[in-house]
Formats: C-alpha cells, structure tokens, sequence
C-alpha cells in the first residue's frame, strides 16, 4: 500500500514541475532567441517569421549576420553568418541594421557597414543579394550603394519601404539626420524627385536614428529611435503623416525602458499579422543585469492602436506574444 501511495504521489510531484515549467517557458517568451542581438528587422517571407539583427558586439568583430526564423513567433532556428566580410569585399567591421526586401523572386539585404565618419572613408550602405531567405548573400554592387553624408545623415541605419503603387525608397541615417530616396526597380541606384534631388531630409523632431516605416488605414506610420543607444533615454518615438515624404510632426514615445524589466529598448521593426489587425514590435533591449553596451538581446511585444490610430504605449515584458501560427 506504501508502495502505491508512494508511486502516486511521485506522480503527481512530476505532473505538478511539469506543468509549472510548461507554463513559465510559456510565459518567458522574451527574449525570443539567445546571444547578443541588435536593432533586429522583423519581416514574413511564405507564412513564416523572420528576424534579421545586428550582432552586438564591439565593433571590429561585428563582421557577420546571422537570421531567425519561427512559425509561431516562438520557437525560432538560427540560421548563422548568412552574410560576411569575406562576401563583400569593401566591408570590414560594424556590419548593422540589416532590411531585407523580396524583389523579383531574390530577396535584398541592405546593411550599413565600417561606421564611416567622413566622406573621405570606404564604407556606408550596401546592398546584398540571395535566393533564399536565410541565404548565403553575396555583394551585389561591388560598392556602397551610399557612401557619403547628404543632408548631415551618415549611412547607417538603413529601411526599404514599399509603397501601395509599388514604389520602394530607401529611408536612412544616423547623426540626427534621416533621408528618403526613390529607389530603382533593380536596386542598382536612385531615381531623382521631380526637383531633381536624390536624396530629401524628413527629420522629424528628436530624431537620432533607426527609422521605420509602415501603412495603416491609408496613414503613413514613421517610427525612430531617439537618446543614446547606451544610455537610459534611448527609445522608440513616431509621426504619422499622407505621405512618406512626410511632413513627420512628432506624436510621442510609444517604446522604452521599464526599470522593473530592462533598460534601453529601442531600435525596432514591426510586423503585421496577416489577414488581421494584429501588429507585433520587434526591438532590442538590455538586461538589467548587464552594463556593457553591447549586452542587447530581441523581444517582440504586441503593438495595440486607440480608436484614433495612435500607437499605444507598448509595455515591456518578460512574457513576449504568445504563438501565434501563421495559417
């Protein structure tokens, strides 16, 4: 009779720490994937989730990419170095921000790469090219496709938006500073504005890098980071406007540190369920128990709008989304 009592009551303990760890892995969704990672661009290639961040690093070892995919948004495989400096030859070092684009059945990552301070340095905006989502990449212009600083924007940071007609442009910078450029169909260049310009300043207020844009209800929804990447202010702010051209006036902050979760959340994408309303943010942040700068990790919130279309404050979590199955 021990015995039996015994059996069951081993089986119940089991039963009990197997569900508690079911539902704190449950409810431990963020960060979404291990290591050190930055500035990440969240994006659906055939009904599944990817991730394409920064490897946050010092700067001389930042000289790769990896990307994570998900069916759910919560069980997420790496797919590692699907770009490095041995592929684009002109970069060396602080490979950032990666953008990523389907055009034509190839698929385009742009990135900002060696941190150039001056227009007299190799380095800038360049674009890389594969046939599959995760890769390999390799360089396809065999330069920059950006390498100075118009407008005072250094080449960092850059988004490739596609407009309703079709039309891509590609918003960038840092420094304070961001532009928008009219892409070309093959991604070889820009095409001029009507005035003849290339590349048109729409800084908004508090602007310091990391630009986003997305389209909602018909309304142009411009998104950025401001304060300092390693300090306590950095966060994410937005305008909404007619155009992508803008003018961009400042609404608020709508990303940011929570002393109770992490400390400077910024430098985002977001991504829009299909066939829903669902919209989720994608972000880097820093564990409270970190002080190094480079110490930055992803985590997706879900992004919730008013009755009016202003974004809500977004709070930080340590739960995450739940999964969420694309059909």
């Amino acid at each position: 009779m021990k015995k039996i009592l015994l059996y069951f009551f081993i089986l119940f303990c089991s039963k009990t720490i197997a569900q508690s760890t079911t539902t704190a892995e449950a409810k431990s969704n963020n960060p979404v994937f291990k290591g050190w990672y930055a500035d990440p661009e969240g994006i659906i290639f055939d009904k599944t989730y990817w991730i394409y961040p920064t490897f946050s690093a010092p700067y001389e070892d930042q000289v790769f990419l990896d990307a994570f995919s998900s069916p759910d948004l919560t069980h997420w495989t790496k797919h590692s170095r699907i770009l490095d400096t041995t592929a684009v030859k002109w970069a060396k070092k602080a490979i950032w921000a990666p953008s990523i684009i389907k055009n034509k059945n190839k698929y385009f990552l742009f990135f900002g790469a060696n941190d150039i301070q001056s227009d007299n340095e190799i380095g800038g905006i360049g674009i890389a090219v594969a046939s599959k989502p995760e890769g390999p990449y390799k360089d396809y212009l065999g330069k920059p496709l950006v390498d100075k600083f118009y407008n005072g924007a250094q080449p960092i940071d850059q988004f490739v938006f596609r407009d309703k007609d079709g039309q891509c442009y590609l918003i960038y910078g840092g420094w304070r500073h961001c532009n928008i450029a009219k892409l070309k169909a093959d991604f070889t260049g820009f095409v001029p504005f009507k005035d003849k310009t290339v590349f048109k300043e729409i800084t908004p207020e508090n602007y310091v890098e990391g630009p986003f844009m997305f389209i909602r209800n018909n309304k142009y929804y411009f998104m950025w980071s401001e304060g300092g990447w390693t300090g306590p202010d950095y966060c994410v702010a937005y305008a909404i406007a007619d155009s992508p051209m803008g003018p961009f006036k400042r609404i608020g902050k709508i990303l940011e540190q929570d002393s109770q979760v992490a400390r400077g959340a910024g430098h985002h994408s977001v991504i829009k369920a299909p066939d829903s309303d669902k919209y989720y943010i994608v972000y880097h942040r820093r564990p409270l128990t970190e002080t190094d700068g480079n110490s930055r990790e992803t985590c997706i919130e879900e992004m919730f709008f008013d009755e009016n279309g202003f974004i809500k404050p977004v709070k930080i979590t340590h739960e995450g989304v739940n999964s969420n199955p694309l059909k």
